[in-house]
This record gives C-alpha cells, structure tokens and sequence, in this order.
C-alpha cells in the first residue's frame, strides 16, 4: 500500500472513531435521566401534607417509568424530608440544585419552606412548582415559580360568597400564627368588604397551643355573631373544632382547604359535622355528575392512589399529582430538559384537567386556577358532601 492510499485508510479510520464517539455520545445524552428534585414535609406537623405527596410523586414517577418514561428517558426523583423547617428547606433546595443537579423541581409543601427555597430556584433558573397555599408564592410572579393548589385569598372568596348567599354577614376570624394562616387571614380582612362581610372578633392561636377554649369563649361571646372563620391547617383546626362543639356554639363554622382531607373529620370527630369548607373535587370524585371535565381524572387518581396506599386520598397528594404531570407535559411539548424551555412550556400550559381543576397559566398567572375550581363542601355523616 503506498502512501497516500495509507492516508487515506487513516482518514477514513479516524472519521469513523470521531462518527463513533459523537453517536455515544448522543446516545449517552439520550440515556441520562430527567431529574426532578422534591422537598417535602414528609415528617413533623406538617405531615399529612407532605406524606401523601412523597407516596404520589414516587407512585406515578414508578408508573411513568414502567411506561418508558418521557422523551425516551427515565425520571430519576430525590426527595428530602424538611420536616417542616424553613432552613432545612433552603438547605435541601441547595443540595438539589448544586448537588443532584435537577432539572426541575416540584414540592414545598408549606408556604414557608416555599418562600425559603424561592430565592435559591430563582437565581439557579430551575422550574419550581410549589405544593403550597399562599398567594404571595405567584404574587408578583416570579419567573421561574409556579404553584398548584388554589391560594388563601380564593378560599376566602368562595367562602364568604357562600356566607353571602347564606345571609351570614357578621363573621368571626380565628386563625393560627404560621405562614399560611398569617397570609389567609390578611387576605379574607382585605376582601371581607367586597363580599359584604363584616369582620366582628378576630382572635389567634399559637401552633403549640392545644386548647382554644378561651379564644372562642369571647367569639361566642360577640354581639350579633352569625358565623365562624378557621384561617389554619394541621391540628389547630381540629382542636378549633372540639371546643367550638364543647362551648355549645351554634353559628355556623368555616375551615380552610388547608384541612382538606378525610384525616380532619376523623380527628374531630362528630364535631365536624356540618362544617363547611372550599376543596378540590377530588374530595367527592364519585360525586360529580358523569359532564364533569374533571371526573374522570380525580377518579382515576382516588382510585390508583387509595388501592396502592390502602388510605384515603387527601387534596394534597393531589397537588403533588398535578406538579410532576405539568411538568411532565412541559417537558414532552418542549422536547427537552433544557430549563428555560421547560420554564415556558410550562407557563404555556392551556387546558390541563387536573385534580385541581382545570389549569391555564400565562405570563401573569402562574396558578392557572379561577374560583369555579373549587367546591363547596359541608361534612354530612362523616364524610364530604357536595354543598348544591
């Protein structure tokens, strides 16, 4: 072989070693799995948020993985348990996105360890969609955070409209000193006027308090009292619930869709019959009327969700549901991983039914949610009713 058919030979060889190496090398790309980070109060007193969130997320990532995946990859979720702990939510977000090197991330299951993370997914440009209820998570919006449950100031609305239509104008407010309560308070003073109710007795509770006898006591007490307001979520409402039943008081009360679950009829018990409160239809799946766009999600999800875990569905789980699928359709329509593509694919998101309701977002709402998402609920035998 002369020399220049041995160069030529070289040539050839080395095009195919480099054709070789780009083709792994795309292959190894196509192999590397979608991260999506969580941080979630899985432990601590906020665990019944956190807790039916983890077994969702790692339910339907499992399901979403048996399927194939997406984009013809696999999803890889790390989650860590915060406990509840703001700082140890910044310190996880941290982790997650210097560490683990997620792509995206779904979680904070209370407005505080939310608001501690926002900050860091915003300087790191990484989609965060919140599982928590305030507003102040999407108001201003942020660019790169969005959230899924309905915020503290439509439950007041929704709330007040059926005190409205009820005739009960001259309400009562007790509510807790956590973040969420703090921030559904403010918003119910802010749009009790619109609504026409007057605010008579505004009392508070602190998170390790274990009796409000004495709060309710003077509430009971408030000339011409025609209705009660719970601003909170976690134990206080049920504690709220029991002395409210003891002191005999008959006006009737509210709860917050912070106590969204079958979990707080069972804790208060008998107490809780008659309460009222705004949720997600998934509370009453089977109830819905067969027209319903949501229906045939919320009972897909109640049931794959109570036959895998053996325990009632709660509204929380479902707003961890309705994260990793927008997220997942975010990701298919924008074809990548590639965060800001992610990010407006995302906020492009128009019609989605989830468990939640039905979901539009755009570049100046980053919940997607209007007030016919929720339902008006009043516990009836144990167990929700549909409020016609």
């Amino acid at each position: 072989m002369g020399i220049i058919d041995r160069l030529r030979s070289a040539t050839s060889l080395a095009g195919m070693v480099i054709a070789l190496m780009v083709l792994g090398a795309g292959v190894a790309a196509a192999q590397e799995p979608i991260r999506i980070g969580s941080i979630l109060s899985v432990t601590g007193p906020a665990s019944f948020l956190g807790d039916p969130e983890q077994k969702t997320l790692e339910m339907y990532v499992e399901r979403l993985n048996a399927a194939g995946g997406v984009i013809g990859r696999k999803l890889q979720l790390t989650i860590y348990d915060d406990g509840g702990d703001a700082e140890k939510a910044r310190t996880f977000t941290k982790r997650l996105i210097e560490q683990d090197k997620v792509d995206v991330i779904v979680g904070g299951s209370t407005t505080g360890t939310t608001m501690a993370a926002i900050p860091l997914v915003e300087q790191a440009q990484i989609p965060f969609i919140s599982l928590a209820g305030a507003v102040g998570i999407i108001e201003p919006v942020k660019k790169w955070v969005f959230k899924t449950p309905h915020t503290d100031r439509m439950a007041c609305e929704k709330i007040f409209a059926d005190m409205r239509e009820r005739k009960l104008v001259k309400v009562a407010l007790i509510s807790g000193t956590g973040g969420f309560d703090k921030s559904m308070r403010a918003e119910c003073l802010k749009v009790a006027g619109r609504y026409g109710i007057e605010i008579v007795a505004d009392e508070t509770y602190g998170a390790a308090d274990s009796d409000m006898t004495a709060q309710l006591t003077k509430i009971k007490a408030t000339p011409g009292l025609q209705a009660v307001l719970n601003a909170g979520f976690g134990q206080g409402p049920v504690i709220v619930t029991r002395n409210y039943r003891q002191l005999g008081i008959t006006v009737p009360l509210y709860q917050s869709h912070g106590v969204a679950s079958k979990q707080f009829i069972k804790l208060a018990g008998d107490a809780a019959e008659g309460v009222r409160l705004p949720a997600a239809a998934l509370l009453v799946a089977e109830l819905l009327p067969d027209t319903d766009p949501q229906k045939a999600v919320v009972v897909a999800y109640k049931r794959d969700y109570e036959a895998r875990y053996k325990s009632d569905v709660s509204t929380f789980g479902g707003h961890a549901y309705d994260g990793l699928m927008l997220v997942v359709d975010a990701i298919k329509r924008a074809g990548s991983t590639d965060k800001a593509k992610v990010r407006d694919a995302i906020e492009n998101t128009h019609g989605y039914i989830g468990t939640g309701g039905v979901v539009n977002l755009s570049a100046t709402d980053h919940l997607g949610l209007d007030l016919s998402a929720f339902r008006m609920l009043e516990v009836k035998n144990g167990d929700w009713a549909l409020v016609k």
